[in-house]
């Protein structure tokens, strides 16, 4: 089993954010990994090893909200306003100037907004999984539902009624394959009317000048 660094901690933008840290600190940007949902840092574990062997500076911060950092109770803590000025409060914490901000999943969605709100701290964005999208044209709860159905997890979350928190803590090992499932299946049901221009890319990354 991969062991990860030690477990350190940063005061950033009114929280208190866990995160790892490996390689030589040079005078190149660093590489931060903003991990996605329902994950934590470790699940970069595989990449802070190869990174840092190879030389590479390598920052995984737990997301507000997720593992060893703080959750603050109000929803609209979580906007992306929070989010990138997490990681700008992290940079500070370290003396960091600038790095490179590698998201999988719904940390993608964060790090492609860092560029746009930060871009003095940015060197780079690597999408993993995650392309640029435009800002929705419509709210998004409600795209996702007529695309998927009210089954859709993210539809589910925002119905407390339907006790997402007690389902997950009941069957937890069931809980992301059912999730899954579901989509796939709503996906099945209702064709793609996407034209390929809109159709999502596999990879993408954002380079900037230094």
């Amino acid at each position: 089993m991969i062991e990860m660094p030690p477990l350190q901690f940063a005061r950033t933008n009114g929280i208190r954010m866990g995160y790892y840290e490996a390689g030589p600190k040079t005078d190149k940007p660093p590489v931060v990994l903003c991990h996605g949902w329902p994950e934590i840092a470790f699940s970069w574990r595989h990449q802070i090893k190869a990174l840092s062997e190879a030389g590479i500076r390598v920052i995984a911060p737990d997301q507000r909200g997720y593992g060893s950092t703080d959750r603050p109770e109000p929803v609209e803590d979580y906007d992306l306003e929070h989010l990138t000025g997490d990681l700008v409060g992290l940079l500070d914490h370290l003396k960091i100037d600038k790095a490179i901000f590698v998201g999988h999943d719904w940390g993608g969605f964060v790090v492609w907004q860092m560029p746009l709100r930060h871009p003095d701290r940015v060197a780079g964005v690597v999408g993993v999984n995650t392309p640029h999208a435009d800002r929705a044209p419509a709210d998004p709860i409600e795209l996702f539902r007529k695309r998927f159905g009210d089954h859709m997890y993210i539809v589910q979350f925002q119905n407390p009624a339907r006790e997402a928190d007690k389902i997950f803590n009941g069957r937890s090992r069931r809980s992301m394959p059912l999730c899954a499932s579901r989509s796939r299946a709503a996906t099945t049901r209702r064709p793609n009317s996407r034209s390929p221009a809109s159709a999502p890319r596999r990879g993408s990354t954002w380079r900037f000048r230094r």
